[in-house]
Order: C-alpha cells, then sequence, then structure tokens
C-alpha cells in the first residue's frame, strides 16, 4: 500500500463509496504481515501539534472564547498566517460553520483578527446548516468535494448540527452515534474537522472528565481540546489530548482588543504565577538544584526577596528544597548528592604520640607525662 490520498472515501447521498481514482474495494482487513509490511501517510496536520487530520472536540466554558481560538485558526489556515501567532500552518480551504451567530457578527470578528489584512478567499462561512442525520453531512461532504485540498472543518457549535437522539440508545450510545457522523467525514477526506463544545459546570482534576455529556464524546473523537481560564496572568490554558498527538497544555493570552489568542512562552504554571515566582520558577527549571543566593545573582532579583519567596514556594508546593537549601521543581529528579567526607587518615606514629595509654583510642591525642612523673615510673 503507498501513502496515495486517492484511497480515502468519499460521501455521496450518505453513502460511502470509492473515490473516482480507486477502482479497488476499500480495504478494512490484513494479515498481521501485511499490515506490518504497509507504508502509510504521516498525519496531516491543519495546526501542527495541536490539530491533526480526523475529529477533534474543542470544549471549553461559555464565553471563554472558543468561537474567537476556532475563527481564528480558521483565517490562519485559510490564509497561511502564523495559528495563534506562533505555529506554521499549510495553507489550503477552510469551512467555519458559525451557527450561533450572524453574518454582521461575523463580520465584525473578522475585521478585528484581520486587522486590515485582506480576507482570505478560501475561508468559507456558513451561519446554517441541516443536522447531521437531515442532510448536514451530505451538505459538509459536496464542499469537500468541491474543495478537494480542503485542511480544516470547524462546526461551531456541535449541539446545534448533532440531530435529534435516535430511540432506545443509552446516552453514552447517542453521543457516540452523534460523533461517528462528524468522524466518518473526516477519515473518509483526510480533513480536520473540529467540534465546538461546552464543559460542565463543576470542575474536575482530569480535563477529560469536564466535558459536557458522556465519555461518549470523547470517546469517539480523535483527540479532545478544552480550553479553560488559568489563575493569574494567564487569560487560558489550553489542554489537548488525543491519537495523533501529545498530550500537553498550552499557556495563552486572549488579545480583545484584536480578538486573537496567542501563545505564552513556557508552560502554563509559570504564567499562572507572580513575577518574582515566576522567574524563580524559570530559573530552576533551568538550573536545578540552585540555592537562592544562585536564583537572586541569575534572576537579579534580591537575595532576601528570593529567599523568602522560596521557602513560600517550597509551602505551597511549588518547589521542592532538601537538607543543604538546593531547590528544584516537583517532578524533577533531585540533584546529585553531595559528596561524602573523606575519612580522616591515621596519624603517623611518632615518638611524641607512641605511649598510649591502654584502651584509649588510637586516634585520641596522649597527653604529655610531666618529667618528674616520668623519672618516677
Amino acid at each position: 500500500m503507498t501513502n496515495d490520498r486517492t484511497t480515502h472515501l468519499r460521501l455521496v447521498n450518505g453513502d460511502a463509496v470509492n473515490a473516482p481514482a480507486q477502482a479497488v474495494p476499500f480495504r478494512t482487513s490484513w494479515t498481521a504481515d501485511e499490515l506490518m509490511a504497509m507504508t502509510f501517510p504521516e498525519p496531516r496536520w491543519a495546526v501542527p501539534g495541536i490539530i491533526a487530520e480526523g475529529l477533534s472536540l474543542l470544549a471549553g466554558p461559555p464565553k471563554v472564547g472558543k468561537s474567537w481560538l476556532s475563527l481564528g485558526l480558521g483565517i490562519a489556515v485559510a490564509s497561511g498566517a502564523k495559528a495563534l501567532e506562533a505555529i506554521d500552518v499549510e495553507p489550503g480551504p477552510v469551512l467555519y460553520l458559525a451557527l450561533e451567530d450572524t453574518a454582521r457578527r461575523l463580520q465584525n470578528r473578522m475585521g478585528k483578527i484581520l486587522g486590515g489584512q485582506p480576507a482570505p478567499k478560501d475561508l468559507t462561512l456558513a451561519t446554517t446548516c441541516p443536522t447531521l442525520p437531515q442532510g448536514g453531512e451530505e451538505a459538509i461532504a459536496r464542499w469537500l468535494d468541491r474543495n478537494q485540498n480542503a485542511r480544516l472543518v470547524v462546526i461551531d457549535v456541535f449541539a446545534k448540527i448533532r440531530g435529534n437522539t435516535p430511540p432506545g440508545l443509552s446516552a453514552y450510545d447517542a453521543d457516540y452515534a452523534a460523533m461517528s457522523r462528524a468522524k466518518r467525514l473526516a477519515d473518509a477526506y483526510g480533513v480536520a474537522v473540529v467540534l465546538i463544545h461546552h464543559v460542565r459546570k463543576m470542575a474536575s482534576e482530569d480535563f477529560l472528565s469536564e466535558v459536557s455529556g458522556t465519555n461518549g464524546l470523547a470517546g469517539a473523537a480523535d483527540a479532545t481540546l478544552v480550553l479553560k481560564r488559568a489563575r493569574g496572568t494567564a487569560d487560558g490554558v489550553l489542554h489537548v489530548t488525543g491519537r495523533d498527538v501529545e498530550e500537553t497544555e498550552y499557556a495563552m493570552a486572549f488579545q480583545p482588543a484584536a480578538g486573537i489568542w496567542h501563545l505564552l512562552d513556557g508552560p502554563p504554571e509559570d504564567h499562572a504565577l507572580s513575577d518574582s515566582r515566576a522567574a524563580i520558577a524559570r530559573h530552576v527549571r533551568r538550573h536545578p538544584g540552585s540555592t537562592p543566593k544562585a536564583i537572586a545573582e541569575g534572576t537579579g532579583l534580591s537575595y532576601e526577596n528570593v529567599r523568602k519567596t522560596c521557602q513560600r514556594m517550597n509551602a505551597d508546593g511549588q518547589l521542592c528544597v532538601n537538607a543543604t537549601g538546593h531547590y528544584r521543581l516537583p517532578g524533577t529528579d533531585a540533584p546529585a548528592a553531595v559528596p561524602g567526607v573523606p575519612a580522616v587518615p591515621d596519624h603517623t606514629t611518632t615518638s611524641t604520640n607512641a605511649q598510649i595509654h591502654e584502651g584509649q583510642p588510637a586516634l585520641l591525642p596522649v597527653p604529655a607525662v610531666p618529667a618528674d612523673e616520668e623519672n618516677h615510673q
């Protein structure tokens, strides 16, 4: 098998059929040796490291900025600009279904994001679309047929297009079935499809558990992204996990005047700290095992400020310290142990220390004997 993309399926009237250039049936089973001998293409990325081909679920609380984020990504991919002002993308056609917006609102938002730059002709926007079971799947497929090099399809929001729940299905099965329609489009055309969704009101340590609905939603998706507001100076944290993407999180900031999300340097925890704590954390990340004096010299902060801040960060679980006052970040390896004190060498026996009383340790000094006592012994 080669990496020719003509082996992808396409949808015609809702049915999966072979693409015109592929006459043989689409294969779905192999022997183990056949499978291991195959060569597959690398995943196509709409936004490298964040959104790959397949079905992605982008969830977040209301008004957190999901629509600004998804529209900005769509504009970047359609125009070939840097996504999140930091990531190079391969340009290509984008379909953006803004099902909760009006044309006027879309125009205002695009005007902010573009900042005077020309609007990309490869970005198609629509404010209405049938639900997936009632013709939406076919409508999107027809657009993909007309745009063979499509890179991205954004559906904002998923609830507007999923359709009614079939009778007799459990909540999990209903969620999985609804996602499967969108995934079928993504897999058939080898394109990235992003569904915008909401999260629960109750927070959770596991960001996947915050996605509204059952586990059938995240289970059916190839990747799940959750946009959350972070404490402190960072406007948001984008959590990402999936089959073709490494689980990670990105610190992000939102520029309301420009309507743009952009990536921040460093991990999110650095931006959730005060300036002093963030500077200390960055230094200790680069130089694990640093003392307050070394941190002060490396950051330009006063020694007393560093000493007290390190103690507070240790109490808050943001730093770890050993018995000798060397600091490191939690979860990182402790610095190498301090070499042991070498053994004290034995003293050379001389005429001045040769006389040792019975039971006295050899290394203890022997007091001198007065001359008159010596003469009486």
